[in-house]
């Protein structure tokens, strides 16, 4: 399982949040970039029927361990929106974000690095992401003080908590 994320900081100070966050049992939940689903696992406990919760990554490896431990929610294996259908209430997404780093191998990369500054992957995931939020919906989203060029345009932010790292800052931001 090594090729799956594994949860580290950034995961947790998410999941800090997702925790507090009050949802209803008819909400629908998309966990993007899920990892091993640790953000959507946080809804089913919160009582979401497992059904109205979705888990998507572009990684194979981590698709078959969600299906294995999430087998009645919906798990898509997809490159951000492009096989996601319908709307969601709440759209959580702990991205790829470092800028890219020639020295890491490349199949961590996919789970680190959001491009060349750090920032194109989450752009690309917030001009989708709107076709698929409900009108009151909203984005849960990390971000790190190393990532640059994100472009938040066309959205309300809030800033819900940040955690200072030896080397950078990471921060969850509320997306209406």
């Amino acid at each position: 399982m090594s090729e799956v994320y594994q949860p580290d900081e950034d995961s947790y100070l998410l999941q800090s949040v997702t925790k507090k966050l009050n949802v209803t049992k008819k909400e629908k939940i998309l966990d993007m970039g899920a990892g091993t689903g640790i953000q959507g696992e946080v809804f089913i406990e919160k009582g979401i029927p497992p059904k109205n919760v979705t888990f998507v990554d572009i990684n194979s490896q981590a698709i078959n361990y969600l299906k294995k431990h999430f087998p009645k929610s919906k798990i898509i294996k997809s490159n951000l929106f492009a096989k996601v259908k319908g709307k969601f209430n709440i759209i959580v997404f702990n991205p790829p974000y470092l800028p890219e780093d020639k020295r890491e191998p490349k199949p961590s990369r996919i789970a680190t690095t959001g491009g060349k500054v750090g920032g194109e992957l989450i752009n690309k995931f917030l001009v989708q992401a709107k076709k698929h939020l409900t009108k009151k919906g909203k984005i849960l989203l990390l971000v790190s003080s190393l990532t640059k060029g994100i472009n938040l345009k066309g959205y309300n932010k809030k800033l819900l908590a940040k955690k200072k790292l030896f080397f950078e800052e990471l921060k969850v931001i509320l997306l209406r």
